[in-house]
């Protein structure tokens, strides 16, 4: 199967047999041959799927969560973004490929009388993506081939595996939704005469690039940017760092702020992803074509983080959890919005001024927690968060280590 062309051959290849007990293939068989396939829809199927996925990513020993948003998530960046029919989507770091499902949903739910040219563009054209690990990018396409999208399983998949960092882009598209990985640094490693090895951190020479780092999700922030189209959208979950880290990042926030309309950025709770150690946020921004006025008026900040508590077992986070952020970035009129006790707007005048132009503001909400005691959250829910800081710090000291190593 893995020598076939196209996308069944791309979704069967370098595919290996880790079943070595007789008794249990020859079970596995029987309980496949004796469902009823083609009897299914392909929206049964379809959730099938993405259950297992989604129950493999839950299995943290498995370390399937680090390519697995959770899934409201992704609805409520897509409802903010709205995609359309006939718009091309990318993303860069398509994992599993959670983002072009929801796309694909939100489209079709929108859309009911699409046109056989539209629906077919959206079947074939629509969804770009980048995937740097084979067995993800399988996934990937098993996910879209069984929700109904790709063309024929001979033609060739719209999924590239490769780095898609390493040049600049060949096209462009009117809408980026992606989950970068996590991690700070991008590196390779190298092993010596003597067996001796070392790592040594990867920095990108592009010239459409504003700064040249290791630091992959400053990296990625500028690719997505190169990846649009004038005025075209994009929604990227971005680690706390890329706020605040001084040298190349303050040269990459001024210039976001300056060439491209950031307009809004989520701040995300602990507790939410199923890597650990994570501090993240959601930024919308749009590209824009140059000019030599600042294209960002207002950034708008929602804080889905003072006060919220999140584990992925006891409490996880669900679409309502989201919806008043949904309602608050008003997708159907962006330049009517009002300011509510999580949502309130920074100009560009007092956001290029903070020191580094450091987007990491401090809280406006008061921590009930730090009031009263009966305020205090469940005693797993504070391990939790402990867990969650001291991860987080150990990221940035391991990314400092790194770099003195390198030196």
């Amino acid at each position: 199967m893995g020598k076939k062309q196209g996308i069944l051959g791309e979704i069967f290849r370098k595919a290996e047999n880790r079943i070595r007990d007789p008794a249990k293939l020859k079970r596995l068989i029987k309980l496949i041959d004796g469902e009823v396939w083609m009897g299914l829809s392909i929206d049964v199927k379809g959730e099938i799927y993405e259950g297992l996925l989604q129950k493999n990513a839950e299995d943290l020993k498995s370390g399937a969560g680090q390519y697995f948003t959770p899934r409201p998530l992704i609805k409520a960046m897509v409802e903010c973004i709205r995609p359309e029919p006939m718009q091309t989507i990318a993303d860069p770091a398509c994992g599993t490929g959670g983002f072009f499902l929801a796309a694909h949903k939100y489209i079709l739910d929108n859309y009911p009388n699409m046109s056989r040219d539209e629906k077919e563009y959206l079947r074939t054209e629509t969804f770009w993506g980048w995937e740097i690990v084979q067995e993800t990018a399988r996934l990937c396409l098993m996910n879209m081939y069984l929700h109904g999208i790709g063309g024929d399983v001979k033609q060739r998949s719209k999924i590239t595996v490769t780095d898609s960092l390493e040049k600049h882009p060949s096209e462009n598209f009117e809408v980026v939704l992606t989950n970068p990985p996590f991690g700070r640094k991008s590196s390779i490693t190298i092993f010596k005469e003597g067996g001796q090895v070392s790592r040594q951190n990867l920095s990108y020479e592009r010239n459409d690039f504003w700064a040249t780092t290791s630091n992959k999700q400053l990296n990625f922030l500028q690719h997505i940017r190169s990846l649009l189209k004038q005025n075209g959208k994009a929604a990227i979950v971005i680690p706390d760092n890329v706020l605040f880290e001084g040298g190349a990042g303050e040269t990459v926030r001024r210039n976001m702020l300056q060439q491209c309309d950031c307009h809004t950025l989520l701040r995300l709770p602990t507790g939410v992803f199923y890597a650990q150690g994570v501090k993240a946020n959601v930024l919308f921004f749009d590209r824009k074509p140059g000019r030599t006025e600042h294209w960002t008026q207002k950034l708008w900040i929602y804080d889905l983080r003072t006060n919220k508590h999140f584990t992925l077992k006891t409490n996880p986070l669900t679409y309502a959890d989201l919806e008043d952020f949904v309602r608050c970035y008003n997708p159907e009129n962006r330049l009517d919005r009002k300011e509510t006790e999580r949502f309130k707007a920074f100009t560009y005048d007092e956001l290029i001024q903070r020191d580094k132009a450091n987007l990491d503001i401090p809280p406006w909400i008061k921590d009930k927690s730090l009031e009263e005691m009966e305020n205090l959250p469940e005693p797993d829910v504070i391990a939790s968060e402990i867990v969650e800081n001291l991860e987080f710090a150990l990221e940035q000291f391991k990314g400092i280590y790194e770099d003195l190593e390198v030196k």
